[in-house]
């Protein structure tokens, strides 16, 4: 059994955690509201993180003293109750590990995640219908709320682009993995010929800024403009000007919103995808050399895919960063992506 008290460190965490109590019991505390903002936010962190090793603490003990008292009958029929207990408790460990190495500044966070259709046409826009119900379906899985904030439909079939809001613990630190091009080789269902096609889509996937962080936007360097939504919605759509584009003049910067049925909300999660975009353009800046997304931005072409998805003539899903692989597609197109960001996790979270 593996020392869970050793990967989550409880001592230093209850330790912290007493510091922040003692800090925000401070008459003055309430004076700097963001600072108290954010000392209130890692207690809550920190406190999931103990929250779970009590958790695993009392699953363990339990599983302890039921193996000691299996041990005294004669009774075989209790083995595999226990070993499917043993294999929850691996799991929820492993998991917590996978948890561990998510330290960067914004692996916390939800996220904006965001698909483009490379060149191709209908094959690569049907393609990129394809990405996004896996990741729908990925966050079903995973308990993860994801929300449409764009979708620009493609012609004819699939999408030109769409993007998506992801909310939950460590969105971000997760799907971050995704960044960059992905391939598929498929007999086409578009060509009569049935012959073999490529296509391309990219994945963009940036942390969404909370309030406690400042991005300073003059109104005065926004353009924005309203427009008919162009997909299927009910009488609103398509019949006034409720979609909502936002562009950062100094920037030229753009965010762009048309899914939810009046202006004000697509203008409020255009505002949202805009303040995340202009807090990543500021990391970058900041920055000496470039992060991992910065690297992740590849013409969406043969050759700079970081995934490839054959269906023909054999069946394969590899990711070229982590020769991670394996022939169960069908599982991989239905939301089966957590080996895939957890080799990449093992193998770039100290990078």
């Amino acid at each position: 059994m593996i020392n869970y008290e050793v990967i989550f460190k409880v001592d230093e965490k209850e330790n912290k955690i007493d510091q922040l109590k003692t800090k925000s019991g401070d008459p003055n505390f309430w004076n700097d509201q963001k600072n108290a903002q954010s000392v209130l936010q890692e207690m809550k962190q920190l406190q999931n993180w103990v929250d779970l090793w009590v958790d695993l603490d009392k699953k363990y003990k339990n599983l302890v003293e039921f193996i000691e008292l299996v041990s005294t009958e004669d009774d075989d029929s209790l083995i595999p109750e226990i070993d499917k207990e043993i294999e929850t408790i691996r799991n929820s460990i492993e998991d917590v590990e996978l948890k561990g190495m998510l330290s960067g500044k914004d692996d916390d966070k939800n996220c904006i995640l965001t698909i483009h259709a490379g060149a191709g046409g209908t094959e690569a826009q049907d393609w990129a219908e394809m990405l996004m119900r896996m990741y729908l379906r990925w966050g079903e899985q995973n308990n993860y709320k994801i929300s449409t904030l764009d979708l620009l439909e493609g012609d004819g079939a699939g999408i030109k682009s769409a993007t998506l809001e992801v909310e939950g613990s460590f969105a971000y630190g997760y799907l971050k993995a995704e960044n960059g091009v992905h391939r598929l080789v498929r007999i086409s269902p578009f060509d009569a010929n049935k012959r073999r096609h490529t296509s391309f889509a990219s994945v963009f996937v940036l942390p969404e800024i909370d309030d406690s962080i400042e991005i300073d936007i003059n109104p005065a360097d926004l353009r924005i403009d309203t427009y008919r939504s162009g997909g299927k919605g009910g009488q609103n759509v398509n019949k006034v000007e409720t979609a909502v584009r936002i562009t950062h003049i100094p920037t030229n910067t753009v965010a762009a919103c048309q899914t939810e049925r009046s202006q004000l909300q697509n203008r409020n999660n255009a505002m949202k995808m805009l303040r995340a975009r202009l807090y990543q353009i500021e990391l970058e800046k900041q920055e000496a050399a470039h992060d991992e997304i910065e690297m992740n931005k590849m013409k969406i072409e043969w050759g700079s895919q970081i995934r490839s998805y054959v269906f023909h003539p054999y069946n394969l899903v590899k990711d070229h960063r982590t020769d991670t692989e394996t022939s169960d597609v069908q599982a991989v197109m239905d939301g089966k992506l957590n080996n895939f960001i957890q080799s990449f996790l093992l193998k770039f979270s100290g990078s």
